[in-house]
């Protein structure tokens, strides 16, 4: 009876396992490869000798090198002001401290498109920054990545840190050791998990970022990702493209593999027991200042860009925002308040898509197996969901395309195809947040409840839902607001007659003029009010010590 009661176990798992391998299959896999089908075999026939012959062309060179110094720079500069201020905002008691962590974490989900404008009006000739002469060069770059990615740092490491175990520390600093030699010694190779798990998200995020590097490099620098953007939309060279999409994947794969070996040892970010914060004392001097620069750094963009936003000719007004009402000098077909609905009508939508396919995905990837075989199974399915960290949107927007064109898949003029497209997008950030609080649930409490009678969907309600609810409401905030400022794949596939937001603020600023400017830039604000609101929700909402984010 436990044997046949064993392989039905076996068998609803697998079942649970196939929904969304088979939608991740459709949607993903499917577009992907259809992308990658059109470059390499173009006329029904296997050519590699263009994917190589693309490959060896000097621009293709100069662009693959750009990405890879700008991402390493970013990645290295937000490892260092993260480290101390993960520590300031995760291990300090201060007044304040989650509207700090809230206020630094926003940067993170604002749409790529706003972070960009923010930027470029920081440092543009008429912004605060404008003598320093940045705009139009790779430093301004490294600023947008930066600025994009330090809340990555900061919240994985800081989520690490709470859980670690002070007395090691103690011990250490009782015996004479200096801080940094404690924090060298008992405290980085605690943390080195964590470090090097942020720093490889972090590569990646800048290494595919899209709409920062469109908005401030232009046509003059590019990444590897505007390259497949502007050998797709522009000039149609699917062979270019799709060696640039192969170069991409692969470097991701890599970078997993690699990463997967510095993980020397366990992750602490599943340890449920949580350190009480401390009040700041003279040695935190340091990390507190940096996290103050850091707090500045963030805030100083989104303040220039609110502060132009009421500007018009050297006077306060707010013919910007009378403007939204608009559609840009007829560039939009509906106004930009239209956009803006549309906009957080399909977040809704793709938000519920992320969070079921994210809650199933998690429970299969955290249920515990005695086999090898078991075990392996779950470590690939845990890494094929993450693929859309490491793959183009871009190629994704267009493989929806070249892929879904037919029957019975025509979906290009369906209203899901979007919100779709956008859930996958947020779908890793829903697992990343789900996985390690399953995973911290001790086991013999579901063999507790089935002791009782409980069946296998009752111990789940009672046991798994009563702790995961508050981090499933967190995710569902943290995919709300990323399907809010999705730009690369809905770019491709969006109606021209219902534009995202992020889409329509992308038109205004690519059209000269003074009122297409300001009516972005007060877009760009409203957005970034409302991605702000859905962060202090979700910080609320968050669990002490558990979940990446």
């Amino acid at each position: 009876m436990s044997g046949a009661a064993g392989v039905g176990r076996k068998v609803a798992f697998a079942a649970l396992a196939a929904v969304p391998v088979a939608v991740f299959a459709v949607f993903f896999v499917l577009p992907v490869g259809a992308m990658l089908e059109r470059g390499l075999w173009p006329e029904d026939r296997f050519d590699p000798g263009a994917v190589v012959d693309v490959l060896t062309r000097p621009r293709t060179g100069r662009v693959l090198w750009f990405t890879v110094w700008t991402s390493t720079v970013a990645t290295a500069t937000a490892v260092l002001l993260g480290v101390p201020c993960a520590y300031v905002l995760h291990r300090l008691r201060f007044r304040g401290r989650g509207l700090v962590r809230a206020a630094l974490l926003v940067p993170f989900v604002l749409p790529t498109v706003v972070v960009g404008l923010a930027v470029r009006e920081l440092i543009s000739s008429s912004g605060p920054l404008g003598f320093l002469g940045l705009d139009g060069s790779p430093v301004a770059i490294l600023i947008g990545l930066v600025f994009f990615n330090v809340a990555v740092v900061i919240r994985t490491v800081g989520v690490a840190w709470e859980g670690l175990d002070r007395r090691p520390g103690e011990a250490a600093a009782a015996l004479g050791a200096a801080p940094w030699q404690v924090f060298r010694t008992v405290t980085f190779p605690a943390l080195r998990p964590a470090i090097v798990s942020a720093a490889s998200v972090v590569f990646l995020f800048c290494a595919t970022a899209f709409g920062v590097v469109l908005v401030l490099g232009g046509v003059r620098y590019s990444s590897v990702e505007t390259e497949i953007y502007l050998l797709t939309a522009d000039l149609l060279d699917l062979p270019a493209a799709a060696a640039l999409s192969l170069v991409q994947m692969v470097a991701v794969v890599v970078l997993l593999v690699v990463v997967e070996r510095l993980r020397a040892v366990p992750d602490p970010t599943v340890r449920r027991s949580v350190a009480a914060p401390a009040r700041p004392q003279g040695r935190d001097i340091p990390a507190v200042v940096v996290t103050v620069l850091t707090l500045l750094a963030v805030s100083l963009p989104i303040l220039t860009l609110v502060v132009a936003s009421f500007r018009s000719d050297g006077a306060w007004t707010l013919d910007s925002y009378r403007a939204l009402e608009g559609s840009g000098d007829g560039l939009l077909q509906v106004s930009v308040t239209d956009a803006l609905v549309a906009s957080l009508r399909i977040a809704v939508d793709a938000t519920w898509m992320s969070l079921s396919l994210g809650l199933i995905v998690a429970f299969v990837v955290t249920r515990r197996t005695r086999t090898r075989a078991g075990r392996r199974a779950r470590t690939v399915l845990d890494g094929f969901f993450m693929l859309p960290l490491g793959v183009s949107a871009v190629t994704l927007g267009f493989g929806f395309l070249i892929a879904l064109d037919e029957p019975p898949l025509d979906l290009r003029s369906s209203p899901l195809l979007v919100p779709i497209a956008q859930a996958l997008v947020a779908l890793p950030l829903v697992v990343r947040t789900l996985v390690p609080v399953l995973a911290g649930i001790d086991d013999r409490q579901r063999q507790a409840a089935a002791s009782l009678g409980a069946s296998p969907l009752r111990a789940i309600r009672t046991v798994d839902l009563a702790v995961v609810w508050r981090p499933l409401l967190a995710a569902a905030g943290f995919a709300f607001a990323v399907s809010l400022g999705e730009f690369g794949a809905t770019s491709f596939i969006v109606r021209p007659a219902e534009p995202t937001l992020p889409v329509a603020i992308y038109r205004l600023l690519s059209h000269p003029g003074a009122l297409n400017y300001g009516t972005a830039m007060a877009a760009s604000v409203v957005l970034a009010a409302v991605t702000a609101a859905v962060i202090l929700v979700v910080e609320r909402l968050r669990v002490p010590g558990t979940g990446a984010w």
